[in-house]
C-alpha cells in the first residue's frame, strides 16, 4: 500500500492531473498497457500517484488484481519520481491479461516519458552516469 501521503484521493487532484490546471503543464504518454498522466505541483509536496481502471479492464476482481498489482509496482519506483509531481496511471484493457514484468517495463518507459529527465533514472542508471562522469 501506497502511504497516504504518497496517494491521489480527491475527484479535484484527479482532475487536475488529467485535464490539467489552470496555467498547468502537465504530460501524458501510453502504452499498449497503461497511460500515465503526470502534472506538476508544489515543488515541496512529496509526489502523489492515483490509479484508474475502468470496466473495459474486467470485472471487479480483475480490476482490483491489475490495481494492486500497480499500486505495488509504483510503490517500489516512488524514489524514482521528483517531489512536486501527481501522476495518475489509468490502466488499459490489454492490463487484464498482462504479468507483472510486462506492466513494471511499460511503467517504466512510460515514467521515462512524462518526469523530467533529472527523476526518471534507475540506481543502476545513475550510478552509471556517475562512473562515466569520473572516467571521462
Amino acid at each position: 500500500m501506497l502511504p497516504r501521503r504518497h496517494r491521489l484521493t480527491r475527484p479535484e487532484d484527479y482532475r487536475a492531473v488529467l485535464r490539467g490546471r489552470q496555467g498547468g503543464r502537465r504530460r501524458r504518454t501510453g502504452t499498449e498497457l497503461l497511460v500515465v498522466h503526470a502534472a506538476p505541483t508544489t515543488p515541496t509536496r512529496p509526489p502523489r500517484v492515483g490509479f484508474v481502471v475502468s470496466k473495459a479492464v474486467g470485472n471487479s476482481v480483475v480490476r482490483h488484481r491489475v490495481v494492486r498489482r500497480l499500486r505495488a509496482l509504483v510503490a517500489g519506483r516512488l524514489p524514482a519520481v521528483p517531489a512536486g509531481w501527481d501522476l495518475v496511471v489509468r490502466a488499459q484493457p490489454a492490463a487484464a491479461t498482462a504479468t507483472s514484468d510486462a506492466l513494471g517495463r511499460d511503467l517504466d518507459r512510460a515514467l521515462a516519458t512524462v518526469l523530467p529527465a533529472e527523476g526518471t533514472g534507475s540506481a543502476a542508471h545513475e550510478q552509471a552516469g556517475a562512473a562515466g562522469k569520473d572516467a571521462g
